[in-house]
């Protein structure tokens, strides 16, 4: 929801900000009207609901048909409702409604792809989308595991260990890779940013980034392969990153692996395996 708050908030910004034509409603102002004053004026007493059903038609089919900027304004004319039905529903909600809250949106925005434009109370079909896809979300976390004898405690869930992140995250801890080696990593082989878009620390050459993640990966790899982390049982990250990197270095002495597994400071260089952290350029 806040993200969703943020993008709106950027789209009403600066000199030229989303806009509807007045004209093609009943009832608003004949001129460019901002999205974030047409919210307004929708929310305003006395607006017909007839308009409600005029506007939301015009806003769903460019989202439909344009994508990303008309997505987020239908989400920003939502806000309000989506906001209340979220603290509605988790009102007495103990644990942590983040879930819940995402599930609400979620609603909402399949809703978005499927509600149909010729029936009217348009809007009204959306919140009910939204709220039952919550609703379901909050009977789901209401029906957790069962307390039982000899205490009344309930068991921490196996955590989800086939996210690359974590498998960077346990490299770190194990010291293997230093924070930001594994940020690195995590940011140009997984989330497809660039090297040249990596900020380098004064005086630090391209070249320079390029070897110090090359050595980091292939740290990496000799310990997923060598220390037993990537054998979990149920971890097919590892076991992926494993079988494409490993290879590569198994005509290499296993005393110079482990000694390279071992260092953090990147200062020996190696050969860059040719496929990267999970097959990732």
């Amino acid at each position: 929801m806040d993200a969703a708050r943020e993008a709106f908030a950027w789209l009403t910004t600066g000199g030229h900000p989303v806009a509807v034509d007045g004209c093609l409603f009943d009832h608003l102002p004949n001129r460019g009207i901002p999205v974030d004053e047409l919210r307004d004026l929708l929310l305003a007493r006395g607006c017909p609901r007839r308009v409600w059903d005029q506007v939301w038609t015009h806003v769903i089919v460019r989202a439909r048909s344009e994508g990303a900027t008309w997505t987020i304004v239908a989400v920003g004319l939502a806000l309000p409702m989506l906001t209340l039905i979220a603290t509605r529903l988790t009102d007495r909600y103990a644990d942590d409604p983040s879930d819940i809250h995402a599930e609400v949106l979620r609603g909402f925005l399949d809703a978005l792809q499927t509600v149909d434009l010729a029936g009217g109370r348009i809007a009204i079909r959306l919140r009910w989308a939204a709220y039952r896809a919550g609703h379901r979300a909050l009977t789901v976390a209401l029906d957790g595991p069962t307390p039982m004898a000899p205490g009344f405690r309930s068991s921490e869930p196996r955590p989800p260990t086939g996210h690359p992140d974590l498998v960077l995250a346990r490299a770190v801890e194990a010291g293997v890779l230093a924070r930001t080696e594994a940020e690195l990593i995590g940011v140009t082989r997984l989330e497809g940013v660039p090297l040249t878009g990596w900020p380098r620390s004064p005086g630090q050459t391209y070249n320079a980034l390029h070897k110090s993640r090359r050595q980091a990966e292939l740290r990496l790899a000799v310990w997923l392969a060598e220390s037993g982390a990537a054998s979990d049982g149920g971890d097919p990250t590892s076991d992926t990153a494993v079988s494409r990197m490993i290879p590569q270095f198994s005509n290499g002495s296993s005393q110079r692996s482990r000694t390279v597994a071992k260092k953090v400071d990147g200062r020996e260089a190696n050969p860059m395996p040719k496929s990267g952290l999970q097959n990732c350029r």
